[in-house]
């Protein structure tokens, strides 16, 4: 992707390179770009190891087509349908809800509460596509990239809340760009046959990829939850590899 304004980043602030290499086998980082922000990799493989197998057997077994890549916009995509499968069992969309109860305290007659109430509704409406136990995942393939901002303030709202202890974003790698889509052609109509549309023209530098998100990271709008950023490279699309 190529970008004038400022607004994309490598992960200046993110954690050291050498802990992601610890922690990912090398299989797994040829198929992905991984960078890790507030020690997010090493929670998830220390704190959580069940959902860390979940995580690196789904990444060992991604695998995706270009047909699914040049299928005409709409509707969910064959992407999305696809990680939803290998994130199914244990692995739930997640909409948070809460009230917030306050308590106004004399400061020097803990017993007396001077007024309380109910704030209901405080948090309402933030949704994460799957979440199991206290790790989170949402999967960013070709939206706007302010969507970027709308799950980085769900991750940080459930980290507040103590739902969750780590998020993670699977989305498009910064080597899938106008290069590699010119090279897959055309959009296919729904009947699978060639269309006039060039693929490169779905995916501008403003939709979802990593620059932007890492972006948004080093600024901090993740809040305090630690983040795993997951970018999907080309040797992730079967026939595409096999004839690159």
């Amino acid at each position: 992707m190529t970008e004038t304004d400022g607004d994309v980043s490598e992960g200046k602030v993110a954690d050291s390179p050498d802990t992601v290499d610890r922690i990912f086998p090398a299989e797994i980082r040829k198929k992905f770009e991984i960078v890790s922000y507030r020690n997010a990799a090493t929670i998830l493989q220390s704190s959580f190891p069940d959902q860390f197998a979940d995580i690196l057997s789904a990444l060992q077994q991604f695998q995706i087509s270009t047909a699914m890549i040049r299928e005409p916009g709409g509707s969910k995509g064959q992407i999305a349908k696809y990680v939803d499968d290998l994130f199914a069992e244990g692995w739930d969309e997640a909409r948070i809800v809460a009230d917030l109860h306050v308590r106004l305290i004399h400061a020097k007659q803990k017993s007396n509460i001077l007024r309380e109430y109910i704030r209901e509704g405080f948090l309402d409406g933030h949704r994460i596509d799957f979440v199991n136990g206290k790790v989170a995942l949402d999967l960013e393939w070709n939206s706007k990239d302010q969507t970027y901002d709308r799950d980085l303030y769900a991750f940080s709202a459930f980290y507040d809340a103590g739902a969750i202890d780590v998020g993670i974003i699977l989305t498009r790698g910064n080597s899938l760009d106008n290069t590699f889509f010119r090279s897959l052609g055309k959009v296919l109509k729904k009947d699978g046959t060639e269309g006039t549309e060039d693929v490169y023209k779905k995916f501008g530098a403003s939709t979802t990829w990593m620059g932007k998100l890492l972006y948004r990271l080093d600024a901090g709008r993740n809040g305090g939850c630690p983040v795993l950023a997951i970018g999907i490279k080309p040797s992730c699309v079967m026939d595409w590899s096999r004839s690159n």
